[in-house]
Formats: C-alpha cells, structure tokens, sequence
C-alpha cells in the first residue's frame, strides 16, 4: 500500500497541469482588450471625431448660438478633439509595445512543452510524418501557422507604431513615409485575422473542440 502514495501523487500532479499557462492567459486577454481598444480608437477618428466633418458641426453650431467663427477656428477645434483621441490611441500603443516584449520574454520562461517555437517544430515534424489523421495534424499545424503570422504582425504593429510616436523627434523617421502606410495596411491583416480567429473558435466550439475559450480562461487540462 506504500507504494501507491507516490504514484498516486505523481498522478495528481500530472492532472493538475494546465493546458494553457496563466502567464498565456493573461497575455491573451490584455492583448485583445488593448487590439479592441487600438481599433476602436481608430474608428472613432475615422467616423464622430473626423476633422472634416466635425469643423463644418462646430461652425454651424456657434453660428446658430450667435458667435463669429472662421473655417480655419472650426477646423482646429475639430483637430483638437481629434488629437486627444490620436493621444488615446498612442498610449495603447505603448501597452502593446509592452505586451509583445513580455510575450517575446515569456517564450523563453515557459515550460518547455508550452513553448510556441517548440510547439509548431512538433506540428511540422508531425505534419511531415505522420500517415495517420494526417488531416487532423495538417490543420493544426496550419492554425499554429497563422498564429505566428499573428505575431509577426503584432511585432510589426508595434515597431510601426513606436516609429511613427516618435518621428518628430527623429527626422529620419519622418522621411520615411512607407512607416505610416505600413502601420496601416497590418492594421488590416490584425482585423482579417480576428475575424478568422473568432470564426474559428466558433465552429470548433461547435464541432469536436468544445471547450476552446473556457480553457482559455481556467487554463484547461493537458
């Protein structure tokens, strides 16, 4: 009967390791929390505070009120209220510039079997061998994929972003104008691959992998 305490306990312990790391978990939902608000801040510049139309609002508005006020002093009032959303959105940038550095760092402190890197070498090899539910191990090894390409993005976003923070204080920076078209043509790719994600989540939630955002949120079991 002594001999079952330490398999028992060997046991216990290998039910208790999680799936997903709590360091993982809550760098997923930082990041998503701070992607919702980068984007929003974007929208919100693009739509209710755009200068263009705000300056022709306020204008009308002071005039009805009684007060004189120029295109140019309309104009500027609307580009304030756009600055300070643009503020808003530098600020965030500057969290996701934060998250990705402690991503990169984390990736050498996980556990080995929890490591990103060493995760799709898995895949791939197993993609390469495999004979068997070979179409299972195609569409993991493809899911990890894109999830690199994810932070590929995530790291150009934040490179971009950075550069674009601090071009006027860097000329060099401000002569280069494909930062800018950069910074917004990877924009684009994080919104294709959110909704490529979310769908994703959704139909295998629905299929044979229930149980995705939960484990996601409690850590789930290995």
């Amino acid at each position: 009967m002594a001999a079952t305490g330490p398999i028992a306990q060997n046991i216990e312990q290998k039910q208790q390791v999680k799936k997903n790391s709590a360091s993982i978990r809550l760098w997923h939902w930082l990041n998503a929390i701070v992607i919702t608000g980068s984007l929003l801040t974007v929208l919100l510049h693009s739509t209710l505070l755009a200068p263009w139309q705000n300056g022709q609002i306020i204008q009308a508005q002071l005039k009805e009120a009684g007060a004189n006020v120029t295109d140019d002093q309309a104009r500027h009032a609307a580009h304030e209220l756009a600055d300070r959303d643009w503020t808003v959105h530098t600020w965030i940038g500057y969290v996701l510039v934060g998250l990705v550095v402690f991503r990169l760092l984390l990736e050498f402190f996980q556990v080995a079997d929890q490591k990103f890197l060493r995760g799709l070498k898995r895949l791939y090899q197993q993609y390469k061998n495999t004979k068997q539910n070979r179409a299972q191990v195609r569409h993991d090894f493809w899911v990890k994929t894109l999830y690199s390409m994810f932070y590929l993005m995530i790291i150009i976003q934040a490179i971009t972003g950075l550069c674009l923070a601090f071009e006027d204080d860097v000329p060099a920076l401000k002569a280069i104008h494909a930062i800018r078209e950069i910074h917004s043509f990877n924009m684009y790719l994080i919104i294709g691959f959110i909704v490529l994600h979310l769908g994703g989540v959704f139909l295998a939630e629905r299929r044979d992998k229930q149980g995705i955002v939960s484990d996601m949120i409690n850590g789930g079991r290995e």
